[in-house]
């Protein structure tokens, strides 16, 4: 009998972790997308969040969660439709003007961005190992992702991303290694708290613009349509496919509303109540966390900040390369080879390049940072009403419009950000 029953207990154990090893197979580009989203520069910004203000900004994690979901739902199922990325349906359906304004405000924003992750991931480096200087692991990392995004084709790209989001697993077990007040994470979870202040709202916008990043928009509108391509050779739409395309954004949208959740708890937490309340960089927040926290955490949290920059920076020389090459009508995609695309594959040359020169010519990958992530906050409400007006717009997406339930996350986004974003420039312009 304890036999029979040992083998049944053993069976099952199997058969559940060959359903999750085909679970995990059939995942898409939405789990790296969500990954992304929780880059080295977006761990700054949470981690700044949470040492400056405690947990009063924990609340913006749920808020975003459904607000960035729907947002992306929109942009992958307009790239399934019109089978070509978000800025190839604005060069065919909007004034030209309105895509140079996109490109030029996304240049800057996403190559400082890249600038901040590699300067980030360069100084835990160091951390990790004093022993070789900060500039050597930036330089490192730099070729090694152009090697592998050159050299490497998108199914194996996608596999490596995937498999490198399992490294977020390490921040949702920081907090439980530091004694937590459970109700007051509780109040701060559900009860918003608003600081009509510069300082908050600056944070505030920075969150935002940092979590609805408009890279993202264009990156899953492209990336979706090359993993159709990789799967079969039509783009026959249905509602099966978009269902099974919403449940995969959903998912990677909610690992990455969990990992802001639990930075913005950890630093909220262990660093605010510790009287550490200004974190400039990602390497401070690891650090801080050593003495108040012990090494495991600060390892831990060190060894995250690695793995999404990992994750990240592909996503985002991949995003401003997609908008390159639609923009101007050059060959295009992760899964072609560097002589058939080699205006898309320069572009992300050029990104990384860039991203890498900023630490050697005196421009702070703080106030890079900063600046990305406001420049995000106030130009992702633009890009968010050119979403909504396309995904309701019946010449482009036929049957697959949006239904109620998207347009209102989709508008309740567009509020959000808008109004967060005009009360920061009047603070900034006529409040001293």
């Amino acid at each position: 009998m304890f036999f029979h029953m040992t083998s049944c207990c053993m069976h099952s154990i199997k058969s559940r972790f060959i359903q999750l090893i085909k679970s995990w197979k059939k995942l898409g580009p939405g789990l790296a997308t969500g990954a992304s989203d929780d880059d080295p520069s977006g761990i700054a910004t949470y981690s700044q969040a949470g040492a400056g203000f405690g947990l009063d900004t924990l609340w913006t994690a749920i808020i975003a969660f459904p607000l960035m979901a729907y947002i992306q739902q929109m942009c992958a199922r307009i790239g399934l439709v019109t089978a070509q990325g978000l800025t190839g349906t604005l060069k065919k359906h909007y004034p030209k003007p309105i895509l140079y304004l996109m490109l030029l405000f996304s240049f800057p924003a996403i190559v400082m961005n890249i600038g901040a992750d590699i300067a980030g991931m360069g100084a835990v480096g160091n951390l990790l190992f004093p022993a070789i200087d900060a500039s050597f692991f930036s330089v490192f990392f730099t070729v090694t992702l152009l090697g592998l995004i050159i050299y490497l084709p998108y199914h194996k790209i996608a596999a490596v991303l995937k498999y490198l989001c399992l490294g977020m697993l390490v921040y949702f077990i920081v907090p439980f290694l530091y004694h937590q007040d459970i109700k007051a994470i509780l109040v701060a979870t559900v009860v918003p708290t608003i600081k009509l202040d510069k300082s908050f709202m600056l944070m505030l916008v920075g969150i935002l613009g940092t979590t609805i990043s408009p890279y993202l928009f264009f990156w899953q509108a492209s990336v979706v349509v090359e993993e159709r391509k990789n799967q079969t050779s039509h783009l026959m739409v249905n509602k099966k496919i978009i269902h099974n395309m919403n449940q995969d954004v959903d998912f990677g949208m909610t690992v990455s509303g969990l990992v802001m959740y639990f930075i913005i708890l950890t630093t909220g937490t262990v660093l605010f109540q510790g009287g550490i309340h200004q974190i400039n960089t990602v390497e401070e927040a690891a650090l801080a966390l050593k003495p108040l926290a012990g090494n495991l955490a600060y390892a831990l949290f060190a060894v995250g900040i690695i793995g999404t920059g990992l994750i990240a920076i592909p996503v985002l020389s991949g995003s401003l390369s997609y908008i390159f090459a639609e923009t101007f009508g050059w060959e295009q995609g992760l899964d072609k080879k560097f002589h058939e695309a080699k205006g898309f594959y320069v572009i992300i040359a050029i990104s990384l390049l860039l991203g890498l020169s900023l630490n050697y010519i005196g421009i702070s990958p703080i106030k890079a940072l900063i600046f990305t992530a406001i420049l995000y906050g106030i130009t992702a409400p633009i890009l968010i009403a050119m979403i909504l007006h396309i995904s309701n717009n019946k010449k482009i997406m036929g049957q697959f419009v949006n239904n109620q339930t998207a347009n209102f996350f989709g508008f309740l986004a567009l509020i959000i950000m808008t109004t967060a974003a005009m009360v920061l420039l009047y603070l900034l312009l006529f409040e001293k």
